[in-house]
């Protein structure tokens, strides 16, 4: 049966857009952009080609200054649609070589842009359709992480025969917590960026209720709960044990996911990274409720969930250690403990870029020692490069991803530094961040058009820029 693994490796690895000149890429002589020309690509803002320019101009190295002007607008030039749905403006943003949204994807893709939204009213419309959007995804279906453009429309090919309660215009139904978190941050960040409340309609309120629902029901304290999920497929990866309600628990307060966010089955469902960020996303959505609805009781329960989920996981989601303890990556409530990471995100190694605790927090940084090295199974290192994949993609594939994630969550110059080298020589010659490559041969890879790995790239370029520029001065 094909699955969404199989869809991707055969669209092999052919570069996503067409090469012209733009104006920009007079900053990368030797170097002819990949973008799609101006008028086929899908969003133009002037205040992102502004912030394209300007970035480009700080960066000494030519080929980074071109994969950054390949990379940033990537999401804005080949992914994004722009409609209106009921009166209302409406955004879908495929992840790039597969035609559906992923709720986790969609957000962190746009991500880079949010802190030029308050500059521009066509970026700010783009923004109230994704947020928009979601929430329909949402109160469609909250256990499901991938939708279809039609909200009539049959799932992908490969999740027609699931074993689930599929509806219409659902893509896939992988339970993953992250999945209602991403939408969360996306709409405090927005709110953040720009002071606008427009797009936290009723409607809006009506999807953020049901997310503080699943995640209760996800807590498994008065059952199973009403997902379940089976597919036929010889990899154990895509299944799911006892009648797909996935391997049992003893239910301590986390809630459970059954997918992780490279939507590969989790082995033990207190999945511990998914489970901070929700903590961190329900203190978010308690803020905007106070701060926007006046909704103190709405505000309350968030803050009572976050609470709540909060002391489980510090009782239990630890691992004790002679030199201190450090975060499992998953656990199943009996005392069974898995550490591992993943390239995806939520992930270790991303705690702090997505708020669930400081980067020079103590127990973060022992994980993330453990994290980048041979005590995590899918940690690879290769005469290319270093770094993180995971099982979605198999031994010795690095995810680019976990190289920019880890020069995201860094302080120190010269990690930093490494970083930008492995980014910048494994591309393979096409100006963009890929799925996964082999670690020894990055011509090897995987996904040549993979929107969020270019955008999490622009955006550690955009933050070097302002926040260290002597590191993209020098060549």
């Amino acid at each position: 049966m094909t699955t969404r693994r199989d869809f991707l490796k055969m669209l092999g690895t052919t570069a996503a857009a067409g090469a012209i000149g733009d104006v920009a890429m007079a900053r990368t002589p030797g170097y002819a952009s990949k973008r799609p020309p101006p008028g086929k690509r899908r969003f133009t803002s002037d205040v992102v080609e502004r912030e394209l320019a300007r970035v480009q101009g700080r960066i000494g190295d030519p080929k980074l200054a071109w994969m950054f002007g390949n990379c940033y607008p990537n999401t804005l030039d080949t992914t994004v649609e722009l409609g209106t749905l009921e009166g209302k403006p409406d955004t879908f943003v495929i992840t790039g070589d597969i035609e559906a949204m992923w709720l986790r994807d969609s957000s962190a893709q746009v991500a880079p842009y949010l802190p030029l939204a308050k500059q521009d009213r066509a970026l700010q419309r783009l923004f109230h359709g994704l947020i928009r959007r979601q929430a329909r995804c949402i109160r469609l279906d909250p256990y499901a992480n991938a939708f279809m453009p039609d909200p009539h429309a049959q799932p992908l090919s490969w999740a027609r025969s699931d074993q689930t309660d599929m509806k219409p215009g659902v893509g896939e139904r992988k339970w993953e917590i992250d999945s209602l978190c991403w939408p969360i941050r996306l709409a405090h960040g927005y709110w953040q960026a720009t002071g606008d409340t427009t797009p936290f309609d009723d409607d809006w309120r009506a999807a953020m209720h049901r997310v503080v629902q699943t995640f209760r029901e996800q807590q498994r304290r008065h059952g199973r709960g009403p997902y379940h999920f089976q597919r036929t497929s010889d990899r154990p990866t895509e299944t799911l044990a006892l009648e797909g309600y996935g391997n049992p628990t003893r239910p301590n307060g986390m809630i459970h996911s059954m997918f992780r966010p490279s939507d590969d089955a989790c082995l033990y469902p207190l999945f511990v990274p998914a489970n901070l960020f929700a903590v961190a996303s329900l203190r978010q959505l308690a803020t905007m409720s106070r701060a926007i609805h006046q909704d103190a009781g709405f505000a309350g329960d968030c803050t009572a969930l976050a609470d709540d989920v909060a002391r489980a996981i510090e009782r239990d989601g630890r691992v004790p250690d002679a030199d201190g303890d450090y975060w499992a990556y998953e656990i199943d409530g009996y005392g069974n403990r898995l550490f591992m990471d993943d390239a995806n995100a939520p992930s270790l190694l991303s705690l702090p870029y997505l708020g669930c605790c400081a980067a020079d927090n103590p127990r973060y940084r022992r994980t993330r020692a453990r994290a980048w090295s041979e005590q995590n199974p899918y940690f690879f290192r290769g005469t290319a490069a270093e770094g993180i994949g995971g099982p979605h993609e198999g031994l010795r594939m690095i995810w680019p991803m976990a190289i920019t994630m880890r020069a995201l969550t860094s302080n120190d110059p010269a990690e930093i530094r490494q970083c930008l080298r492995w980014l910048r020589d494994t591309d393979a010659g096409t100006g963009f961040m890929h799925e996964a490559f082999d670690q020894d041969d990055p011509t090897h890879f995987t996904r040549a058009w993979f929107a969020w790995a270019n955008s999490l790239f622009g955006e550690l370029i955009v933050k070097l820029a302002d926040t260290r520029p002597a590191l993209l001065r020098n060549p």
